[in-house]
């Protein structure tokens, strides 16, 4: 296992508080719908909108400290972001490659962030690849989310904070950074509580390698959830998950679009689609979480506005 439980702790010195001690609270009226008692983790209400601030806080301070003044990395959006936020907070220079496809909200907001914004007509693997040669042009670091273990430790940040009882946590699962973070802290302190990591699937390639235990790809990964739309699954996480999660399941499109919905009538909670996964896990397998009290982290909610409004209406 890559990750330090004392190296965890100690990453709540490094990370702005902003992006800490997130609300965690039982939502009544989604417990009634759902049909479980269900607790909600909030990764939204902070500068970028999403949980991975955490990492690019430990990241950026890295390289402050080593003395190091740019960065690059692929991003579907979020990460690019954070590492936007966490760069310019620290005086380095960011470049950000991403996908013509990925939402135009968040390549605005990578712009706003003051970093560089290369886009690739292609998906997110040919994005990674033209950030792996910038890196070696340029002779600067290269972020890769979840294979750097500072974007698995600042995730795992997030399992220090769930306090009180509950029987499984469900994770969204794209390229395991948060699913391996959080599952280890939780396993750590509560070894009972079932960690179950979720995957649309029609971006399984990750779940798939979880349940064959070697890594699998895909050609394609078209889903709405575009921030875990991964096909090429990184070998040390699937080992780090093979550790932690106690299962992995897809679910499909129309009930990440149900969950989205009823995060929305529910909780009042407007969120992208990879943050309804947990949602959508419980919508098809009720009589597995019936009685049972489950947290779920919503991981983001950077979400187009108008295609928000054709998926919830």
């Amino acid at each position: 296992m890559r990750l330090d439980l004392d190296r965890i702790r100690a990453a709540r010195q490094v990370i702005d508080p902003v992006y800490l001690d997130t609300p965690l609270f039982r939502c009544e009226a989604l417990c009634r719908a759902l049909g479980c008692a269900v607790s909600v983790k909030l990764e939204t209400a902070n500068p970028v909108r999403s949980f991975k601030g955490r990492g690019t806080e430990l990241v950026t301070s890295g390289l402050v400290e080593q003395g190091r003044r740019a960065v690059v990395c692929a991003s579907a959006g979020n990460l690019g972001q954070a590492l936007a936020w966490s760069g310019r907070r620290r005086g380095l220079d960011v470049t950000v490659v991403a996908s013509t496809r990925a939402p135009v909200v968040k390549l605005d907001r990578i712009r706003a962030l003051g970093a560089e914004l290369e886009l690739v007509d292609g998906d997110f693997e040919l994005a990674r690849q033209r950030a792996v040669r910038i890196a070696a042009e340029r002779d600067i670091r290269l972020l890769e989310d979840s294979l750097d273990v500072e974007t698995c430790e600042g995730a795992a940040t997030i399992g220090l904070e769930l306090d009180g009882e509950f029987d499984a946590v469900l994770i969204a699962l794209g390229g395991g950074a948060m699913a391996t973070g959080v599952g280890h802290v939780v396993k750590s302190a509560r070894p009972g509580v079932e960690v179950i990591c979720v995957q649309p699937e029609r971006a399984p390639a990750l779940t798939l390698s979880w349940r064959e235990r070697r890594v699998v790809t895909t050609e394609t990964a078209d889903t709405i959830a575009d921030g875990v739309a991964g096909r090429f699954p990184i070998a040390e996480v699937l080992d780090d998950l093979l550790v932690v999660a106690d299962d992995a399941v897809l679910v499909s499109e129309s009930s990440i679009i149900a969950g989205m919905r009823l995060l929305f009538e529910h909780a009042g909670l407007v969120v992208e689609p990879s943050a309804a996964l947990g949602v959508a896990a419980v919508l098809e397998d009720r009589d597995r979480f019936a009685g049972r009290h489950v947290v779920t982290v919503i991981c983001g909610n950077n979400v187009d506005a108008d295609a928000y409004r054709r998926w919830v209406g």
